[in-house]
């Protein structure tokens, strides 16, 4: 019976030391991942202060691109005006039909010009 309780007496001693060192390695574990997600979040943080201060020049870029754009647009559609009146004085009847492409074809740059500022607007205000 003595032996019975000595390997008992052993078996418990075990169990409670290897439990002790799992608390122990789990612990550490815990300890670790804390201290990951620590510095997880400081380069979040990080990123996003980066992504912020970059995005604002971005989005002013972006929208003085679309103005030289528009203003590009704006000029050629001036010079196509032109072309159409020497072409009506020239030859009359024939541009009427280059009249009607030229004001489908600048109505539709301008609004894809000003629909590219609305959206930079948009985002620079956010």
């Amino acid at each position: 019976m003595e032996i019975s309780q000595t390997f008992l007496s052993q078996g418990l001693a075990f169990l409670i030391i290897s439990t002790g060192v799992m608390f122990i390695i789990i612990g550490g574990f815990l300890v670790k991942l804390l201290f990951d997600l620590s510095k997880l979040t400081r380069n979040i943080d990080e990123t996003t202060t980066i992504v912020k201060s970059e995005l604002k020049p971005t989005m002013q870029e972006l929208n003085n691109t679309l103005k030289s754009i528009n203003s590009i647009a704006q000029n050629a559609d001036k010079q196509v005006d032109s072309l159409a009146k020497l072409f009506e004085n020239v030859l009359g009847v024939g541009t009427l039909a280059f009249t009607r492409a030229k004001s489908l074809s600048g109505g539709l740059i301008k609004g894809f010009v000003k629909g590219l500022v609305t959206i930079a607007k948009l985002f620079l205000k956010k």
